[in-house]
């Protein structure tokens, strides 16, 4: 039976990104036996480093946190360019043979737990028309925003304008700006990106901020990386590259959060050192807000205040009164000229890819749910999701959620259990934030996403550290229920006789 055949799966996983390809390799590690099939709605392997194709794309996190702890990333440089990052997502799925169960252009549109028969039936959509499967467990790497839209909001009077309007989210890959006046509107990792790679060919760059980011300095590469690699074989030298990055990304975190009035003066010392002498450091780069209450915005080698002190790129901090046919006005009363706008405005932050979820034909109300371990949600059964940290690499987190997943389902299948779903058994916790920053697009999310509790495993931390060294004692059956259906078929394809009618619950509270 081919995989195109097949009806069934132990295991669905839905998203080829880095999430993805990490939660295949995790899950038939620990599980060699089972059976699984990734789903992916674009046409090509990669999820975000696939999606975004804009100049100057890459990681705003080091790429040795960022890659694989099980395939050593074999680049120098601290930080990848995004379309190396997809090179290197698509070759580890191809080396340790994940590629073959990927199926591209397959899109989930809803799934549906069944009590009575322990099994997700999962609506496909695809080029070739609809397909239904069924699957023990389904784990979504999907994500946190929406593919197929950004946030984009309506200003005043930009139907007169004449020039040309782009998202970064669907950058064309005709566009000339070349000699041209470009206006990035935005101030957060993208526009940051974004502005130095335009400037070395346009004519002129502005961004357009309403209020400003905090940017630190990074080295695209450090000599002790250089030096292991060139004394340690590539999976020792990769492992303490990775170790020593997350640590120091933990502490510069750790050092802002505790001593917010330090690191402000930091920050502002080191674009002191930049910037030309009288720059108005101050208006442009002096945020309201203490670090890390946002994203931190990764500036290699300086090269944002660079373009900005040679002149080529210009920051204007103002709002926006209106689009003119030929650039912007500001509140001020300065005109922008623009030849092409870039609203470089943020995400539209979404949870489970948008996926309409169920139990026993109920709906599922993410912003209902409390996060379990920020992987699982209360009462929702055999069902897992996947998202990164936000002060830190994504995979750092997203691979201790694979593994505490393949462990899930190693326990289920030991025990006979064809259910697992953790529980609030009644109670209330007071809610936070799952994702704890005040960024506009997480604000815009509102009740869109899973609540976080605070304690313990409801608590979603933000704490490479002390997530790993959970992860080592991690207690498999904490807040836990099992159950399993008569007779019992312990995540495997179920023999042909079961029949839903004929299920009998047997639950275990752990």
């Amino acid at each position: 039976m081919t995989f195109d055949d097949a009806d069934y799966y132990d295991v669905l996983i839905v998203g080829a990104g880095l999430s993805g390809i990490d939660a295949a390799y995790r899950v038939r590690e620990r599980n060699p036996e089972l059976t699984y099939l990734i789903v992916e709605q674009r046409e090509r392997i990669g999820g975000t480093w696939d999606l975004f194709r804009y100049p100057g794309v890459r990681s705003d996190s080091d790429i040795f946190t960022l890659s694989y702890p099980w395939n050593p990333w074999r680049g120098e440089r601290t930080m990848a360019e995004g379309a190396e990052i997809c090179e290197y997502i698509e070759q580890s799925a191809r080396d340790f043979g994940i590629y073959p169960h990927i199926r591209f252009s397959t899109q989930v549109v809803s799934a549906d737990f069944d009590r009575s028969a322990d099994l997700w039936t999962v609506d496909l959509l695809s080029d070739s028309g609809t397909r239904t499967v069924t699957t023990r467990f389904l784990y979504l790497c999907t994500g946190y925003y929406r593919y197929d839209a950004g946030y984009r909001p309506e200003f005043e009077g930009e139907d007169q304008f004449t020039g040309q309007i782009v998202h970064p989210q669907f950058w064309p890959d005709d566009l000339d700006y070349a000699g041209k006046n470009v206006v990035v509107i935005g101030s957060g990792a993208t526009a940051v990106t974004l502005i130095p790679a335009m400037a070395a060919d346009a004519g002129h760059v502005v961004m357009l901020q309403r209020s400003p980011t905090y940017m630190f300095p990074y080295p695209w590469s450090d000599p002790m990386t250089k030096l292991v690699q060139r004394v340690l074989p590539w999976q020792a030298a990769h492992d303490i590259t990775r170790y020593r990055n997350a640590f120091v990304t933990l502490g510069l975190y750790s050092f802002c959060r505790r001593f917010p009035k330090a690191s402000r003066k930091l920050i502002r010392r080191l674009a002191l050192h930049y910037l030309p002498d009288g720059y108005d450091v101050d208006t442009h780069f002096k945020p309201a807000y203490e670090p890390w209450d946002q994203r931190l915005c990764v500036i290699p080698e300086g090269d944002f205040y660079k373009v900005v002190a040679d002149g080529s790129a210009e920051v204007v901090t103002d709002t926006i009164e209106s689009f003119t046919p030929t650039g912007i006005r500001v509140s001020s009363g300065r005109e922008l000229a623009a030849d092409i706008v870039v609203t470089a405005t943020g995400l539209d932050l979404v949870a489970f890819g948008g996926i309409d979820l169920s139990v026993d034909g109920e709906r599922v109300d993410p912003g209902e749910k409390y996060g379990y371990r920020a992987y699982m949600l209360d009462d929702v059964p055999n069902f897992a999701w996947s998202v990164g940290y936000t002060n830190a690499s994504w995979t750092l987190r997203v691979d201790l959620t694979s593994q505490a997943v393949a462990e899930l389902l190693a326990h289920m299948r030991a025990n006979g259990y064809t259910r697992a779903y953790p529980t609030l058994d009644g109670a209330k916790p007071k809610a936070h934030a799952f994702f704890d920053l005040s960024s506009g697009y997480v604000q815009r999310a509102g009740g869109r996403l899973p609540k976080a509790g605070e304690e313990a495993p409801w608590q979603v931390r933000h704490n490479a550290l002390l997530d790993a060294i959970d992860a080592r004692r991690y207690d498999v059956t904490e807040a836990m229920v099992f159950s399993r259906t008569e007779p019992a078929v312990a995540v495997v394809a179920p023999e042909p006789t079961d029949t839903p009618e004929a299920a009998e619950e047997s639950e275990t509270a752990q």
